[in-house]
């Protein structure tokens, strides 16, 4: 039996008739650069996760750029972060000049933060959170220690559409958030998308004018900017598949708790729900003893896994002039070498999750 990893084609088919309605609906206007469909995705979004703003970008990785510079991060200032995530959220403090500050993480893979206090000094200017997988962080004490030393949170919620804590969206306790729509998340555009949510206005204009060039008119360019604007094809397929976002983390979650039923090892941790938190389970990281091995038995079984990711940030060639090495942060390199994603998407069968559960079982036993 085959089971795929990822839901692209599948979700396809599902939604091929209501896909080509946003292609026409789109196309017949003729044009494609910030028209009312991308005005109209920023207001799905503010009703969506309860923000007062946000803003269509062309990446996730722009987001969390511009969500630093528009808070005046430069060089010489020092954010800190988590070492388990995607590369995008260092690249972003090393390309506005900032100093990358990373604090370990806890068991359930996000920042720990009781550790942040102690990593403080005179030039830190800003926390960013990462919410992995679609967990969201501690951000009542995440909060608390920011206001305590006044430093600004960004919130890198690139996986946390769909995320709560304590009944809130996640991306809407800090000054600002970073999401993205990249097509393996949740929330998916036909190509790389992102965006920005804020309760703050100046954060916003500031935004708004740097992503398209600086302009305040065609020709009045108000600063020299940049061009990340969310085009209009890709906003109206997420205005439409924000409509359907619950549905699908609903399944995804369900399929996990169909996991937890038929795998029967506890060589296998399966990530759990806190007390407080509803996660959105973008990848649905588990932790593997002998990892590699049973990746490779199950991609002998037909089954498409992903190690999502097994190099914790501080360790890669990138990040040699971070000044870090390896044994620094023990509890990230310890999980990075046995998280393994397996297949949890929408369109998976039970039969294909038991499937790969008895494959788990077979594995170990």
């Amino acid at each position: 039996m085959k089971v795929e990893l990822i839901d692209l084609k599948k979700r396809y088919e599902d939604e091929k008739e209501h896909l080509i309605k946003c292609f026409d609906n789109v196309l017949k206007n003729g044009s494609l650069i910030m028209t009312d469909e991308v005005a109209n995705f920023e207001n799905n979004v503010c009703n969506f996760v309860n923000s007062k703003f946000c803003l269509g970008l062309n990446s996730g990785t722009d987001a969390l750029m511009m969500a630093l510079w528009s808070l005046g991060i430069k060089k010489g200032d020092e954010v800190i972060t988590s070492p388990l995530s995607f590369v995008a959220s260092v690249g972003s403090i090393v390309h506005t000049g900032a100093k990358t500050v990373f604090v370990d993480v806890k068991d359930d893979l996000n920042i720990n933060e009781e550790l942040i206090e102690e990593a403080i000094t005179d030039r830190t200017k800003a926390i960013m959170p990462v919410h992995w997988s679609g967990k969201v962080c501690n951000m009542e004490k995440i909060m608390e220690i920011a206001n305590k030393y006044n430093l600004f949170v960004i919130e890198d919620s690139a996986q946390g559409m769909g995320s709560y804590y304590n009944n809130k969206h996640a991306g809407t306790f800090g000054d600002i958030a970073a999401f993205s729509a990249h097509p393996l998340k949740n929330l998916n555009a036909v190509g790389d998308s992102g965006f920005v949510v804020t309760d703050n206005e100046d954060l916003y204009n500031s935004i708004k004018l740097f992503r398209n060039h600086g302009m305040e008119s065609r020709d009045n360019v108000k600063i020299f900017g940049v061009n990340s604007r969310l085009d209009s094809l890709n906003a109206e397929i997420l205005s439409y598949r924000l409509t359907r976002l619950k549905e699908v983390i609903n399944k995804r979650r369900n399929n996990i708790s169909l996991y937890k039923k038929y795998i029967k090892t506890d060589k296998v941790i399966l990530p759990e729900d806190s007390l407080n938190t509803h996660d959105s389970y973008v990848m649905m990281i588990s932790l593997c003893d002998q990892r590699d091995k049973l990746q490779s038995y199950l991609t002998s079984k037909d089954i498409q896994s992903l190690v999502y990711y097994g190099t914790p940030l501080h360790l890669h060639k990138a990040s040699i002039n971070i000044g870090y090495k390896k044994g620094d942060f023990k509890n990230a390199e310890r999980l990075a070498s046995k998280v393994l994603s397996f297949p949890h998407h929408q369109y998976l069968s039970e039969e294909q999750i038991k499937y790969v559960s008895d494959c788990v079982n077979d594995f170990y036993d």
